[in-house]
């Protein structure tokens, strides 16, 4: 069980690394927001994994938890500052 949790572990950072590539290099603004939303999303997975691997699922479920909503909260907020820039343009 372990084997299969750290090669899930494995595949998702290879796959947070891709996102990252286009958060880097996206065509708008959009694109790299709900890129960064993806790495996020991506992290909370991870943080979870990390603490089956350890054997502490307490302590990395609310670190994940925490991590999560300031994701949530950060990408709303880029969303609506960036939309806003957009209207206000002739």
């Amino acid at each position: 069980m372990s084997s299969f949790l750290l090669a899930i572990t494995i595949f998702i950072a290879l796959l947070t690394a891709a996102s990252m590539y286009r958060v880097a290099v996206g065509r708008t603004i959009f694109d790299r927001i709900i890129a960064a939303g993806l790495v996020g999303t991506n992290g909370f997975i991870l943080l979870v994994l990390i603490g089956f691997l350890f054997g502490r699922i307490n302590m990395f479920v609310d670190l994940a938890i925490a991590y999560a909503l300031l994701n949530f909260v950060v990408i709303i907020v880029l969303g609506k500052y960036f939309d806003r820039g957009k209207e206000k343009q002739p």
